[in-house]
C-alpha cells in the first residue's frame, strides 16, 4: 500500500462584516439565529449513566462496545479513564471492574471467528496495547476485575510517535488499527497480529477520534486543531492518502473540535457517520456513503428531575446490534465532558443512549 505523505493546508475562512446594525437589532438577530438552530435539533435523552471515574478534571475518554451474541442483554461496554485504566461496564451503565492499566486515551474493538479483539492507547509507555481474548470466556468469566488476565493472547507495541487516538478495523479480515499524533498531523497505521508499521501519513493536523468502515474500507477521521474538518479516505482507492474527501468543517455543520466518531450500520455498506461536535455539544449525522452528505444534528439533554445531559463530549461508541428493549435498534455511548448530579459537578462519566430514540426524533425510523 502507497503511504505517500501529503499536506492539507489551512481551510481559509471567510468572515462577515456587520454593517450599521444597531446594538438592539444585532441582538434579536442573534435571538432569532439560536431560536432557529435550537429548534432544528431535536433533545435526546440518555437511558443510563455510569458512575463518575475515578480520576478528576478530564478524565474519562473513550468508550467501545462489546457485543454479546448469544445473549445480547448481556453485552458489556469499555470506557477508559486516560489518565489512570480502562472501566468494563453493563448496558445499564452498572460498573463491573476497573484495571489500572496506566494512562488509556482511546480503545477499541472488533469481534471475528469467536473471537474478541480489543486495541488501546497506552500513554504511559507511548505504546499500542493488544488483546485477544475467546469470546465465550470473555462474557462467561465470572470475575470482570481480571477481564484482561483472560486474553488468549497480549501484545505491547511501541509507537515512534506521541500517541494519541486510536481505532481499529479488519482488513481482508486482518485486524489492523489506525494510530494518531498528539500535538502532530501524523497516523500509523499497524497490523496488529504480526505488529508491523504498515507505514504513517500526514492527516494535516492534530487528530484523534477516528473509526474504520469495515465493508466500505474507509477511514473516516477528525482533525481538531489545525482545521476543524472530519475526513474521509477511501482505502479502495489508489492513493488514498493522498487525497482525502472533506465532509465537514467549521464552515459547515462543525462547532468547534470534530471528536469522536462512530458508525451507524442500517445495512452491510449503508448507514450513519455520527460525529461528536464538541464545540456546541451537538452530535451530527452524515450518509454513510461517499459524498457523505450532511442529514442533521441532535443533542442529549437534561431531563427534569433526572440524567443530566453531555456536553464537550471527547469518544463516542455506536453499535446497530439489536440489544433488546429500549436498545433494540442499537445504542450510543458518548462521554460527557461536564457531569452534574442536580446541581452539583462530579467527575466525568459515560452515558448510554437508546439509538431507537434518537431514530425517531429525527424522523429517520
Amino acid at each position: 500500500m502507497n503511504m505517500a505523505q501529503h499536506s492539507l493546508s489551512v481551510l481559509d475562512i471567510p468572515t462577515k462584516a456587520l454593517q450599521s446594525q444597531t446594538k438592539a437589532s444585532l441582538a434579536l438577530a442573534l435571538l432569532l439565529l439560536i431560536s432557529v438552530s435550537c429548534s432544528q435539533d431535536p433533545n435526546i435523552y440518555a437511558s443510563y449513566e455510569t458512575p463518575p471515574v475515578i480520576t478528576a478534571e478530564d478524565a474519562a475518554d473513550d468508550p467501545a462496545i462489546v457485543i454479546n451474541f448469544d445473549n445480547s442483554t448481556d453485552s458489556l461496554i469499555f470506557g477508559t479513564d486516560k489518565k489512570s485504566g480502562v472501566y468494563l461496564y453493563d448496558l445499564k451503565g452498572n460498573e463491573l471492574s476497573y484495571a489500572p492499566l496506566g494512562n488509556i486515551n482511546n480503545i477499541d474493538v472488533r469481534q471475528l471467528n469467536d473471537q474478541v479483539f480489543v486495541t488501546a492507547t497506552n500513554r504511559s509507555i507511548q505504546a499500542i496495547e493488544y488483546w485477544v481474548f475467546n469470546q465465550d470466556d470473555f462474557f462467561n468469566t465470572s470475575n470482570h476485575a481480571d477481564i484482561f488476565s483472560t486474553a488468549v493472547r497480549s501484545s505491547t507495541i511501541p509507537s515512534a510517535i506521541n500517541i494519541y487516538g486510536i481505532c481499529m478495523g479488519l482488513i481482508n479480515s486482518v485486524p489492523v488499527a489506525f494510530v494518531t499524533e498528539d500535538m502532530g498531523p501524523s497516523v500509523e497505521l499497524w497490523t496488529l497480529d504480526n505488529a508491523a508499521l504498515v507505514g504513517t501519513f500526514d492527516n494535516g493536523g492534530e487528530s484523534e477520534g477516528c473509526v474504520f468502515d469495515d465493508e466500505n474500507q474507509v477511514l473516516f477521521i477528525s482533525e481538531e486543531e489545525t482545521n476543524g474538518v472530519l475526513k474521509a479516505y477511501d482505502l479502495s482507492q489508489d492513493l488514498p492518502f493522498e487525497s482525502p474527501f472533506i465532509v465537514d468543517s467549521r464552515e459547515g455543520n462543525i462547532g468547534g473540535d470534530p471528536e469522536g466518531v462512530a458508525l451507524y450500520k442500517t445495512s452491510a455498506t449503508e448507514g450513519y457517520v455520527v460525529l461528536s461536535s464538541q464545540g456546541d455539544n451537538k452530535y451530527n449525522l452524515y450518509d454513510r456513503n461517499a459524498p457523505y452528505a450532511f442529514i442533521t444534528s441532535f443533542q442529549i439533554a437534561d431531563q427534569d428531575g433526572g440524567l443530566d445531559g453531555t456536553s464537550d463530549t471527547d469518544g463516542i461508541s455506536v453499535s446497530s446490534f439489536n440489544f433488546g428493549g429500549e436498545f433494540s435498534k442499537g445504542l450510543m455511548v458518548a462521554q460527557d465532558g461536564y457531569n452534574y448530579d442536580g446541581d452539583e459537578l462530579k467527575n466525568q462519566n459515560f452515558k448510554i443512549i437508546s439509538f431507537k430514540e434518537i431514530l425517531n426524533k429525527i424522523n429517520l425510523d
